[in-house]
């Protein structure tokens, strides 16, 4: 079962080639453009330059992908970003070649890996060594005061700091980056969301009785492999009692008849971007009761109110305020957000619920080029189980509002609710 989107004012989701794979020549233009992008971030703040560790803004920055979950945690290879001057991407040991081919890195060298797992006494004297090559490098580019560094070790902005450089953080500018798409950029968004759609069909008709979580999950895994993504940041599905209270982790329970399964993709997928909606599934053949499909009802009404209250010019606050009303007993487990930005992984802006706004939110204007995640979980404060749906949008630049995500409800939970 599919949304009326007509009505609601939303482009549906395509599934043309050439809406959803991006030639090698949009490709290099992507990461070109992508680059630019944060230049021009760094720029406006007058930083001189930004090094980058988070492997997601490495891949953002140059296009380049190597280990990305080991990155993550290890600051192992990182990339020099000036904002006028030559992207110099120091790279893993033995793995310089991995990005010889790019057009956005104008050199490649070997990292140095500063944290003490790699280097035990000699950590200070290896990371006044990166802070040389870095001032170096500003120097080269022009010079300035003001350097933007992130997911490093504290130890690398000290030496920089004593250096009398203005270390500050490099997430904000990009963030702000990332959050507008450049032209062409949603189509590797909409082949990653198709593949993980089709991984995500694998996963559910493997649900049936008597199999546990993580046997279904590891569908998902699998075919995302296969279709050349990265992997799953969550262990977000979960089944019966275990749906309610949320962001209970995938385990080894055994699946029963008549229960409600529940996920969230949480995929980085083709081409390093993040395909993140949610579904709710019902187990075996049965008919779901009363109340699961009021449960389900309540989460698709949220969706489909807060995907129409999705439009260019609109505040954050705005946003939060026209949100469809949780009805009490069920707005003690409301999830986190109301709506986040989405590109290589969540990114800006996190919209918060109005009972939040003044705790925990800030304000900002939805605006053409980003893209969205819409989200509803409703679980009953007294137990019971939940139900959780997402769905993935993109503000386009001629401001019309398309769904990206594609995968159908359930009908038997949707229907004859009461």
């Amino acid at each position: 079962m599919k949304m009326d989107l007509t009505a609601m004012g939303i482009l549906a989701p395509t599934h043309a080639l050439e809406d959803c794979e991006p030639t090698s020549e949009e490709i290099a233009q992507i990461q070109c453009d992508r680059l630019a992008r944060v230049r021009q971030e760094l720029a406006r703040r007058d930083i001189m330059a930004a090094v980058l560790f988070d492997p997601a803004h490495v891949r953002y920055a140059t296009g380049s992908r190597n280990m990305q979950v080991y990155s993550s945690r290890n600051p192992a290879r990182y990339v020099f970003v000036p904002a006028a001057g030559p992207v110099v991407l120091f790279e893993f040991s033995g793995c310089e070649h991995l990005a010889s081919h790019l057009p956005t890195v104008d050199e490649i060298r070997p990292a140095k890996a500063i944290s003490y797992y790699f280097n035990e006494k000699n950590t200070q004297a290896v990371t006044r060594a990166w802070a040389d090559e870095i001032i170096d490098l500003v120097r080269q580019c022009g010079g300035g005061e003001r350097i933007a560094i992130e997911s490093a070790t504290a130890e690398a902005a000290f030496m920089l700091e004593q250096r009398g450089y203005q270390v500050l953080d490099a997430q904000e500018p990009l963030e702000q980056a990332r959050a507008f798409k450049v032209p062409n950029e949603i189509k590797m968004i909409r082949s990653s969301l198709r593949a993980v759609e089709e991984g995500v069909r694998k996963l559910e008709a493997s649900i049936r009785p008597g199999i546990t979580e993580n046997h279904v999950w590891s569908r998902l895994h699998q075919h995302i492999i296969e279709t050349d993504a990265d992997f799953i940041e969550t262990r977000l599905m979960n089944s019966g009692p275990r749906t309610n209270p949320w962001f209970q982790e995938c385990s080894d329970r055994i699946i029963q008849a008549g229960e409600l399964v529940a996920l969230d993709t949480d995929v980085v997928g083709r081409y390093g971007y993040y395909a993140d909606f949610s579904r709710t599934f019902l187990c075996g053949a049965g008919e779901a009761s009363a109340e699961q499909k009021s449960l389900y009802r309540m989460a698709y009404d949220q969706i489909q109110t807060n995907m129409e209250n999705l439009k260019p010019g609109v505040s954050f606050k705005e946003y939060a305020e026209r949100a469809w009303r949780i009805p009490p007993g069920y707005r003690a487990r409301r999830y986190f957000a109301l709506a986040h930005g989405v590109g290589m992984n969540g990114e800006y802006p996190y919209i918060v619920h109005r009972e939040d706004i003044e705790d925990k939110g800030y304000d900002g204007i939805l605006q053409p080029g980003m893209t969205l995640c819409v989200e509803s979980y409703i679980g009953h404060e007294s137990g019971g189980e939940g139900v959780k749906l997402e769905e993935q949008l993109y503000i386009r630049d001629d401001g019309q509002v398309e769904l990206l995500s594609d995968y159908p409800f359930d009908e038997r939970l949707l229907s004859q609710a009461v």
